[in-house]
């Protein structure tokens, strides 16, 4: 008989009909999944195979709008979901009223990254509570909470290159540590280990089964620094283990977060999910389309588009659809950055709020800004051939690959928030959503010279928010302080002249942070009202428990 190895997750629930939703299940065995609704809705699918894993994504149909349901899993009919011994409240679907009413209430939009899901060792979790566990406990004891609509998890769900004594174990069982890629993830199978450690976790499980999902990678759900230049692709494709690392770490990708992202209309569009589905294993095709995308990376696109009433949210892949060449560096492809102005630009009028979801943050502290793209002129040449070299061994060492690291890319994400923001019809708020660096704060721009004319009436903001569930040590916490003071924006200046960057396109300060710890932000977007809670998991004699640190308005009529 089949078994439930892994899941529920409800990934997808459709804000425009308010009747269909996606639930994603691994199961032990080939079998037909079902979803079954107190409210009569219902899904069915037969389960696809990859690396001898059974999975499926069943789209739910039927829900009835605005309406709270609980839901069932079966697998070959018989009851898997929820457990005998299920100590939560059940798992449900919630969908929007359709159409919206007048007086709609607020989208709630909750999001961080980073989270290293290794459980504590001995009842002690050195690095703190995990922020997705405390969220659990908190709407579990007490029904009555506010939960999120979405929440939003970007990037590193899983740490290939960073895995637990417990993985370990499981990895020393295979093959032998001492050879590359060592404690470090090799394989499919590998990859499966990580998803099983994290989401089989018994707060977060029964945590996604309950509120919708959207996921974008990072770099160590791959590797860390993943194409952080032309020159480190080169040199780990040089190695014996690369590529099978790339392929299953795509592949896992593919199966583990990037379907349930997508709506059921794109699934059904989706020519490698059909091919994947209709083949007794799904193997090989797999394999070929994440070989195909990492050779040339215009064959795939995980960036996507969700729409929560009249909320936007664009997640945009900051990893694979780099350009790498030294001279044509690029944070996204040509393709990519087409994608991502036609669904900013589209349809003026029609969202009161623009979120766009990337992994690193578009606006840094100054000094840690400067100091990136002082890097990319180095290493660009502007101070020669002996300087190249030296930056490429600071830019691997310093981790300096984010926005700032693709001056042109920066420049043209500005202007195109800026535009997006401007106009008849603009949204109230327009906020990069952003995580990766291991602790949370507020920025905001200030558009100089003469771009002030045509500043946007959006109100413009970069949200950083990380880690869900990690660490960082305390020197680099002095860095990122230091990177806001006035003594650091002076040392930055100095990079800059240094390289020969030139001053950046708008000027930024910090609006709030930082702030330290395992912790999550929440947007409530309501009509084209805003406003933002940060909260963080902190240890209390009862257990983990969330602690707001921040609530504010972030708009002039909340």
């Amino acid at each position: 008989m089949a078994g439930l190895r892994l899941g529920p997750l409800l990934r997808y629930v459709d804000w425009e009909s308010g009747s269909r939703a996606t639930v994603w299940v691994e199961a032990t065995r080939p079998c037909t999944a079902e979803v079954r609704c107190a409210d009569g809705a219902a899904g069915v699918s037969p389960t696809f195979s990859v690396e001898g894993h059974h999975y499926a994504l069943v789209v739910v149909t039927g829900l009835t709008p605005g309406s709270t349901t609980p839901y069932e899993v079966l697998l070959d009919g018989h009851r898997v979901w929820p457990p005998e011994d299920h100590d939560f409240p059940p798992s449900s679907i919630t969908t929007p009223a359709v159409p919206q009413p007048a007086e709609a209430g607020p989208v709630r939009v909750a999001f961080g990254s980073c989270r290293w899901a290794a459980p504590p060792a001995h009842g002690h979790d050195a690095i703190g509570p995990d922020a997705l566990d405390a969220l659990a406990t908190r709407l579990v004891g007490d029904p009555e909470a506010t939960r999120p609509d979405v929440l939003l998890l970007l990037g590193d769900q899983v740490y290939a290159d960073e895995t637990s004594p417990a993985t370990q174990r499981r990895l020393a069982a295979r093959r032998d540590l001492a050879e590359a890629p060592g404690a470090e993830v090799a394989d499919y199978e590998e990859y499966t280990h990580l998803y099983d450690e994290s989401w089989r976790d018994p707060d977060v499980r029964w945590l996604l089964s309950t509120i919708p999902s959207c996921m974008i990678f990072d770099d160590h759900d791959v590797i860390d620094d993943w194409n952080t230049s032309a020159a480190w692709l080169q040199d780990m494709r040089r190695t014996p283990w690369w590529h099978e690392r790339i392929i299953s770490g795509l592949m896992s990708y593919w199966v583990y977060q990037h379907l349930g992202n997508l709506s059921p209309d794109a699934l059904e569009a989706d020519p490698v999910y059909a091919a994947v589905r209709a083949a007794p294993d799904g193997t090989e095709t797999l394999r070929g389309h994440a070989a195909a995308a990492d050779a040339d990376p215009t064959r795939a696109r995980w960036s996507y588009r969700r729409v929560f009433g009249r909320v936007r949210l664009l997640m945009v892949d900051t990893r694979a659809a780099r350009t790498l060449e030294e001279q044509q560096r690029s944070m996204l492809r040509d393709e990519e950055a087409r994608w991502l102005r036609d669904e900013m630009l589209a349809d003026p009028g029609a969202v009161d709020h623009l979120l766009i979801g990337t992994s690193l943050p578009w606006l840094l502290p100054p000094l840690i800004h400067d100091a990136e793209t002082w890097n990319a002129a180095l290493c660009g040449g502007e101070r020669g051939e002996r300087w190249a070299r030296f930056g490429e061994k600071v830019r691997r060492a310093g981790d300096l690959e984010h926005w700032a690291a693709f001056p042109e890319s920066f420049r043209r994400l500005s202007e195109l928030l800026r535009e997006a923001g401007s106009g008849p019809g603009a949204p109230a708020t327009v906020c990069v959503l952003s995580g990766d660096v291991h602790h949370a704060y507020i920025a905001e721009p200030q558009w100089s010279g003469s771009a002030r004319e045509d500043a946007p009436a959006s109100h413009v903001l970069q949200l950083t928010c990380s880690p869900v569930h990690n660490s960082v040590p305390g020197y680099l916490r002095a860095g990122f302080r230091f990177g806001w003071s006035g003594a650091g924006r002076w040392l930055g200046r100095a990079l800059a002249r240094h390289g020969r960057t030139g001053s950046p396109p708008l000027r930024w300060h910090k609006a709030g942070g930082p702030w330290f710890g395992n912790q999550l932000m929440t947007l409530t977007l309501h009509g084209r009202k805003a406003a933002l809670t940060l909260v963080q998991a902190r240890d209390r004699p009862t257990g983990a428990q969330l602690e707001t640190v921040l609530e504010r308005t972030l708009t002039s009529n909340g």
